[in-house]
């Protein structure tokens, strides 16, 4: 009956948009995040495959858009089903060995590889209750990412907004759009429910409009400043193939919605380029004729105290954050540390934002030594983390000790509904964990990583970190994911005491 319940509430998340924190805020028993803060929500995950010289395989954005379903229909709760336990500090601990017997199968599930690292704590206490080979490092893939929201989000507000904005040249008939941080610019209108979006270069040329029109101005020459953390579009550590493969798209300060990489559909090369024509055609219908300058003067920075004509903002760094992780974007993960590493006052490059990124965790208490990080989205091969270094990243969150990691844990996708999750979890034997269950994941090619929270019979949160980075070859990504989610579901059935 747990599992019926499971399932009504998952289409509760899916219906109303939201779920109850737990009494930590950490995870609830039910979680999800609002269908219409991300327009993301529900998208299935990127579909491995090959990335040319190395084999390398890699998960990158998730496909992009689904619905918001309607908040005014709510279905009807079996009234034979049995309430799930709500998360509790007060439930139970698991008995370490009674759980060591529980999960021996999924633990040793030859999908996995011939030896898996693992570790499993009581969110609340940060007890260890089933760990192996905690210490060796090994490929992080994606998971990576949990330290570099742990930097981003404890360096960067969350509450802040990334602007671009436009402003009065060297005369008059001369305008420069300067570039702030968002890559994700709608071309039109924005969308103030979305993430992706939010800001509108449609609104941006509005304002500008107006404001040359007022002049009597109608046709000026438009130059970029994209000055604002510039440096090296991809890391001298990526293989160009997964590039254009769609698996990252390159770093940059200034980008349009729809155009972030995604499998197969690459990310264009000059996203500023791309922006500027979009910004020139939004001109053009306010009656405003631009003429746009050499891209040689677009590294110049605007003067100081210059006229600003009109500005848009992104949504919060908090939200682009939560949506890097859900769609396991690399590039937008990579500009968001490249941000902080710029605030912290280090230099706008991939090595920079590594550094930051190791500083920064180690400063919170982790232990990083014997890692090995080359960039901050865990695209780079030859990576190595340990299940206890994730561990000790989710305890911050899970124990309430830094906010703003705790955010991050409560955003992260949910077992079969959201971001890289969405469409997993929905076998008979791993479906009780769908909607309770929460993780960021990473695969590379012989690596299946996750690392998360979720909620157990009795109401107890664990967090868990699973890295299987010796997958054989005749085994595959597909049966690797599942063998992890069976992992996660036998901690989601089990009191074990």
């Amino acid at each position: 009956m747990r599992r019926v319940l499971a399932a009504v509430v998952a289409l509760l998340v899916l219906v109303l948009g939201y779920g109850a924190l737990d009494v930590y805020d950490v995870v609830p028993g039910i979680l999800t995040r609002d269908a219409a803060h991300s327009p993301t929500a529900g998208s299935p995950p990127a579909t491995p495959t090959g990335s040319g010289a190395t084999g390398t395989t890699t998960t990158g954005s998730a496909p992009r858009g689904g619905a918001t379903a309607s908040p005014t229909t709510v279905p009807t709760v079996d009234s034979a089903a049995q309430p799930l336990q709500p998360a509790s500090a007060g439930a139970p601990i698991p008995d370490p060995a009674a759980l060591a017997a529980a999960l021996r199968s999924e633990a040793s599930d030859p999908a996995l590889g011939p030896v898996p690292g693992y570790l499993v704590r009581d969110a609340f206490t940060g007890q260890v209750l089933l760990q192996r080979s905690p210490d060796v490092a090994r490929t992080p893939a994606s998971t990576l990412k949990l330290l570099t929201a742990l930097a981003v989000g404890t360096t960067l507000d969350p509450h802040a907004t990334l602007p671009t904005k436009v402003v009065q040249g060297a005369s008059a008939d001369a305008i420069v759009l300067v570039a702030g941080g968002d890559t994700m610019l709608a071309k039109g209108k924005g969308n103030v429910s979305a993430v992706e979006g939010r800001a509108g270069l449609g609104d941006l040329a509005a304002q500008v409009a107006t404001a040359l029109q007022a002049s009597g101005t109608s046709t000026v020459t438009l130059r970029l400043d994209t000055s604002y953390a510039r440096g090296a579009r991809w890391a001298p550590t990526w293989l160009q193939a997964d590039v254009r493969a769609g698996y990252t798209g390159g770093v940059s300060m200034l980008g349009l919605a729809g155009q972030r990489a995604i499998p197969f559909r690459p990310a264009p090369r000059d996203p500023e380029a791309a922006t500027a024509s979009a910004f020139v055609a939004a001109l053009r219908t306010q009656g405003i004729t631009a003429k746009l300058a050499p891209e040689r003067t677009w590294t110049t920075p605007v003067t100081a105290g210059a006229t600003v004509l009109g500005t848009v903002e992104s949504a919060p760094i908090g939200d682009v954050l939560a949506l890097a992780l859900d769609d396991s974007d690399n590039a937008l993960t990579e500009g968001l540390a490249r941000q902080a590493a710029v605030k912290a006052g280090g230099r706008p490059t991939f090595a920079a934002a590594v550094a930051f990124v190791k500083k920064t965790v180690s400063a919170k208490g982790v232990d990083l030594s014997g890692a090995v990080i080359k960039d901050t989205s865990g695209l780079s091969s030859g990576q190595k983390v340990s299940p206890r270094m994730l561990s000790d990243v989710l305890q911050l969150g899970a124990d309430g000790s830094v906010p703003a990691m705790q955010d991050t844990i409560a955003r992260l996708p949910v077992a079969g509904l959201t971001g890289t999750l969405a469409h997993r979890f929905t076998t008979t034997t791993t479906h009780p964990a769908a909607g309770i269950a929460r993780a960021k994941t990473g695969t590379l090619t012989g690596t299946s990583t996750m690392a998360g929270t979720v909620i157990d019979a009795d109401g107890r949160v664990l967090s868990y970190v699973v890295q299987a980075d010796r997958v054989p070859a005749g085994v595959g990504t597909l049966a690797a994911r599942a063998a992890l989610d069976r992992f996660v579901a036998a901690l989601a059935t089990c009191g074990c005491r």
